[in-house]
């Protein structure tokens, strides 16, 4: 499990959730990692040693500001200076805001956008060059579901994330004839603290347990009434890092338990 062994991955939001899920699957692979997110210093530091220690590899973490172009920019700098290099970036990092449009405060439609949209096309911008000099790289962003179809009060969120898959497929044409892919992924439910901070707010509104109001969640619109984990997701990310996924470029690679199948 040394596919990556001295290539170095830098995943955004990966303090937990899904970014985890993919962090733990690229140090699997012998990746040494870049992690960004938050939690309070004893978290990130006792997050960094369990890392380096089950899988022999180099872990640094990131406090950056998505929100903000010259924090991300350093970050991708501090990463190259840590390692050397920077082969691999997932860009995970995400919030949400669920409101009716005419309703939808302007301050959280800025934040959005920002961490969901700009921070990708800011990180993307930052990285290329390095990866351009070594002709190698793998850039994987993380969509959704909504980067393909609509639901209702999240505006932001599905714009953000359908701009996502437009600039995925842009990234991948002006990159089309290097050894460097750009490609998306995009889950439905995963059970992740964004999605259960849903879960409990309609368990609240309704009345019901957690459980019930889990299972009400992926009825609306996940068939396999399952939801996706961040382990399957990281299979999926460690594959396009693959040589098998040498010539995907421009995918939108949907994980989403039949939701867009509808």
């Amino acid at each position: 499990m040394t596919a990556l062994k001295g290539k170095t991955a830098l995943v955004t939001g990966s303090t937990s959730g899904i970014g985890l899920g993919i962090a733990r699957k690229l140090a699997g692979q012998g990746a040494d990692l870049m992690l960004n997110g938050f939690g309070d210093a004893a978290y990130i530091a006792e997050l960094r040693e369990g890392l380096a220690k089950e899988f022999g590899v180099r872990v640094a973490h990131s406090g950056a500001d998505m929100s903000k172009a010259a924090e991300i920019e350093a970050m991708v700098a501090a990463t190259e200076a840590e390692f050397g290099r920077l082969d691999v970036l997932v860009n995970n990092a995400g919030i949400q805001h669920v409101s009716p449009v005419d309703e939808f405060p302007v301050e959280r439609w800025d934040a959005v956008i920002a961490i969901n949209l700009s921070a990708v096309f800011h990180s993307t911008r930052a990285a290329l060059p390095g990866m351009k000099a070594r002709n190698w790289g793998r850039i994987i962003n993380i969509s959704s579901a909504h980067g393909v179809v609509g639901s209702a009060n999240k505006s932001a969120y599905v714009a953000a994330k359908h701009g996502v898959i437009g600039l995925t497929k842009v990234v991948a044409l002006e990159t089309a004839e290097t050894a460097i892919t750009c490609n998306a992924i995009c889950p439905g439910w995963v059970l992740t603290p964004l999605v259960q901070k849903q879960i409990d707010a309609l368990a609240a509104s309704k009345g019901l347990s957690n459980e019930e109001a889990g299972r009400e969640l992926l009825s609306e619109k996940q068939p396999s009434k399952t939801f996706v984990t961040p382990e399957q997701l990281g299979d999926l990310a460690v594959f396009l890092c693959s040589d098998g996924g040498a010539n995907m470029r421009g995918a939108s690679l949907l994980m989403d338990g039949g939701w867009t199948a509808q």
